[in-house]
């Protein structure tokens, strides 16, 4: 197959201090040569230096003096090799809970996920950590690698016991694709070639795994979503939209419209380096120039006309939180979404996720690692649809404003619907009805709860507007000559008791 028709596969290893992730990435590149001899020599060297009757091929990945002075992965390390039928990107992820929130960076983009178990200790707590994380993060194929099995004899009865202790705890998972391998990355056996070590194991060698996933169908190819990075004007006669085609096609001559404006258009051109292009799709980067001069900036979003994402400025999330200080309802935080910045409010937390059980606990805040579904007030509209339908557009991440630190990592499930909600934007029968997409809620420095104690009564908001009261046909015509409505352009008065 030419180099040019090879696919691409994006994995990640994952798994608990020390089971062997950088040894087995390691192993990979060494067998598929794709390590210069220096390389290898330099790796040899240092293994017998430090006293070890094998090469340890983790050295090959763990470049951080810290990272090989105490024998663990820190930071998220990428490698690149081929095999006759496919491309590779692996990213070796840190298993220490306290770099927890590295694993969740390294594994945001991958196709596929590799977690070791020890052989000799089990499933641990961090096992199930990350397989929990994989499982939010919809990464479709999960490979269980069952690492070690040289220190344990081979046992089939060891690999036996893992398998169904991994089986019943992904049965609470939204993982569907699961395969497991019994391995020893430090000897080599069932890592590229099959193990005479273990005739018992039946399946695929792990490389021929990777080889055969088929990684197109969780693309999404049908909502096109394309979020302005920048607009290019070279000269007066070109004004061209930078970005990313983060899903979907889209071809010459379609009809698009920007968000938030609303306004429409059809595209002129799509001009990349190499030339123009009459089609274009995920995950292209293109300039998109349109028929008609709208405006149109960094952070908003071209979409297809009768293909539009939810516009709204509730969301409901789970997040990873991923800093050391605790969170905060009363912060303003900046949620980034694809190449949007927007003021965000952790309004509500609504439980918070016990990785061992899966169980939800309460909790009034998020510490370093943990995981939880919040709900999120933002200052302006977020252009989004559901994390599993676009991972690209229902995700995102919370900065704090003062450090400028990533606090936190989310996937948006849609918006808040509970009862009281249902009822406060519908009507007098309960029926929803269109909100206001300029309506925004802003929180106060005193609880509601609080307000309505000292006032000794329930609160409320009476809000008048001139528009409504023009428009209403009900109401007498004296009513609408006194109107708010008769000064010049948007007016209303809100009262609040």
């Amino acid at each position: 197959m030419p180099y040019g028709e090879k696919t691409l596969l994006r994995f990640t290893t994952t798994g608990s201090v020390d089971d062997g992730k950088s040894t087995l990435i390691g192993r990979l590149l060494y067998e598929t040569k794709s390590i210069y001899e220096d390389q290898y020599a330099a790796i040899e060297r240092t293994s017998l230096r430090k006293g070890f009757k094998d090469v340890d091929l983790s050295y090959l990945l763990d470049g951080l003096a810290a990272e090989r002075e105490q024998g663990i992965t820190i930071d998220v390390a990428h490698r690149y090799f081929e095999t006759p039928k496919r491309k590779f990107i692996i990213m070796d992820t840190p298993g220490h809970v306290q770099y927890t929130r590295n694993m969740v960076t390294g594994a945001s983009h991958a196709d596929c996920a590799v977690i070791l178990i020890d052989a000799r200790n089990g499933v641990l707590t961090q096992s199930k950590r990350h397989g929990f994380i994989l499982s939010l993060l919809q990464i479709p194929h999960l490979i269980v690698a069952v690492n070690k099995m040289d220190l344990v004899d081979y046992a089939e009865d060891v690999y036996s016991r893992i398998v169904a202790a991994y089986q019943d705890y992904s049965q609470k998972l939204d993982i569907h694709d699961i395969v497991f391998i019994p391995v020893s990355a430090l000897k080599g056996d069932n890592v590229v070639e099959k193990s005479g070590n273990m005739p018992w194991y039946k399946g695929a060698p792990l490389l021929h795994c990777l080889e055969n996933i088929h990684v197109a169908a969780g693309r999404n190819l049908v909502d096109f979503r394309f979020p302005v990075q920048h607009v290019i004007r070279p000269h007066q006669d070109f004004r061209g939209l930078a970005g990313k085609i983060v899903s979907g096609t889209i071809a010459t001559g379609e009809e698009v419209v920007a968000l938030p404006s609303g306004r429409g258009s059809t595209i002129k051109t799509i001009t990349t380096y190499d030339g123009d292009l009459a089609e274009a799709f995920a995950p292209q980067s293109v300039v998109l120039t349109l028929n008609d001069e709208i405006d149109v900036g960094r952070g908003d979003m071209i979409v297809r006309t009768k293909n539009l994402p939810q516009s709204e400025t509730r969301l409901d999330a789970i997040i990873c939180w991923m800093d050391e200080t605790a969170s905060s309802m009363t912060t303003a935080y900046i949620m980034k979404h694809t190449t949007r910045h927007v003021r965000a409010l952790i309004q509500k937390i609504v439980y918070k996720i016990d990785v061992d059980t899966l169980h939800r606990t309460h909790a009034d805040n998020f510490l370093l690692n943990d995981i939880g579904r919040v709900e999120i007030s933002t200052a302006a509209p977020v252009f989004f649809d559901p994390y599993k339908i676009n991972h690209a557009t229902g995700s995102f991440i919370l900065i704090d404003p003062l450090t400028n630190n990533t606090v936190a990592a989310g996937m948006i499930r849609g918006v808040p619907r509970e009862i009281q909600t249902v009822r406060r934007d519908g009507d007098q029968m309960g029926n929803a009805v269109a909100k206001s997409p300029n309506a925004v809620w802003s929180g106060w420095n005193i609880p509601r709860e609080v307000r309505e104690e000292r006032n000794s009564h329930k609160a409320a908001v009476l809000w008048f507007t001139g528009y409504q009261a023009q428009a209403n046909p009900r109401l007498p015509a004296s009513w609408k000559a006194g109107c708010l409505m008769q000064v010049a352009g948007p007016c209303c008065l809100m009262v609040i008791i």
